[in-house]
Order: C-alpha cells, then sequence, then structure tokens
C-alpha cells in the first residue's frame, strides 16, 4: 500500500475499506489493520483539505489587496 497516496485515492481506499468491512466477514486481525489504515488515510485527507483551504484562503486575501 503506498502511504502517500493522492487525495482521490485516499478517499478511493476508505469507501474500499468500508465497503469489505460492511459486506465481508472477516477475522479480526485483518478487520484491526483494516481499521488502523482508514484511520491513517481519513486523518491523511483532513491535513491535505486543511492545506488546501489555507491556500484558497491565501490566495483570496492576495487578490481583495490588489483589488
Amino acid at each position: 500500500m503506498n502511504d502517500t497516496p493522492s487525495y482521490k485515492e485516499a478517499i478511493d481506499e476508505i469507501e474500499s475499506i468500508i465497503g469489505e468491512i460492511e459486506n465481508e466477514g472477516m477475522d479480526i486481525d485483518a478487520l484491526a489493520e483494516k481499521v488502523k489504515r482508514a484511520a491513517y488515510l481519513i486523518k491523511y485527507c483532513k491535513t491535505k483539505l486543511k492545506a488546501t483551504d489555507n491556500e484558497v484562503k491565501k490566495v483570496l486575501k492576495e487578490f481583495k489587496k490588489e483589488g
């Protein structure tokens, strides 16, 4: 598994993990690993969203200064 996926890849993997958990009877060890991976990906996505939000705010602030 790639530890630094794109945002889209991370979202897709989270959705895949959720599907596996909901639709398959998996053993507890596999479940624990899937939950850990999903938690990592969710944190990663939140960090990416926050960084993007900050960049957008910065750009908008620059536009206001120029206007």
